[in-house]
């Protein structure tokens, strides 16, 4: 069993085996987090989670309890499990990158697309494609009627989290979302935590 905290506008990855569960914790609420994925098979990455895929497979903007996350070759790799947040996420908006900060007059600016990359890099991998579209946990970003999206603060309370089961071997990287231009996080950054309960272990 393992914790690992994530500071506020940073993120850290984890490996995790198939069976482990692994909890996003949004620490002291109103925090939104970036959660990526990708099949662990050496020090370069290839398959990871797919927003696209992952409705495609279960007709929904975000999985109810008991349905998947797929991959881009439409395999799942992390399966909802448990959400005892209010259950407001996101699939359908990217990951923040430099050039969104840029458009916003903050140029170098933390981003979690940066943050991912040296997440990886800290654990001796690296990812060379395009940065997938994230799990965007806590974020709440509803559809109205008329098909425009709006960008409203997280709900998600102190102690919050979602746990995810590994159906795959997968490196997990979460981002606490550096993003303090556009008000999708309550009141100013604060941290996460990925707890991970190995298979046969119990929980930290």
């Amino acid at each position: 069993m393992s914790r690992t905290e994530v500071p506020p506008g940073t993120a850290r990855a984890v490996r995790v085996r198939a069976g482990d569960l692994v909890r996003v914790i949004d620490v002291d609420g109103g925090q939104v987090g970036d959660v990526f994925a990708f099949t662990d098979g050496g020090t370069e990455l290839a398959e990871h989670h797919s927003a696209a895929h992952t409705r495609a497979a279960t007709d929904r903007l975000f999985p109810a309890i008991g349905e998947s996350f797929v991959t881009d070759r439409r395999r799942p790799i992390l399966t909802l499990v448990e959400d005892t947040s209010p259950g407001e996420h996101d699939m359908l908006v990217p990951a923040c990158d430099p050039a969104r900060y840029a458009a916003l007059g903050a140029p170098g600016h933390r981003s979690c697309a940066v943050n991912l990359t040296e997440a990886l890099d800290e654990i001796g991998l690296s990812f060379t494609g395009a940065v997938p579209q994230p799990i965007n946990v806590f974020m709440r970003v509803p559809v109205g009627e008329d098909g425009r999206l709006s960008r409203l603060t997280a709900s998600s309370r102190p102690g919050d989290a979602v746990t995810l089961r590994a159906e795959l071997d997968c490196v997990v990287v979460l981002s606490a979302c550096p993003q303090d231009l556009v008000r999708i996080s309550a009141g100013r950054l604060s941290p996460l935590a990925i707890e991970t309960v190995h298979n046969g272990g119990t929980r930290s």
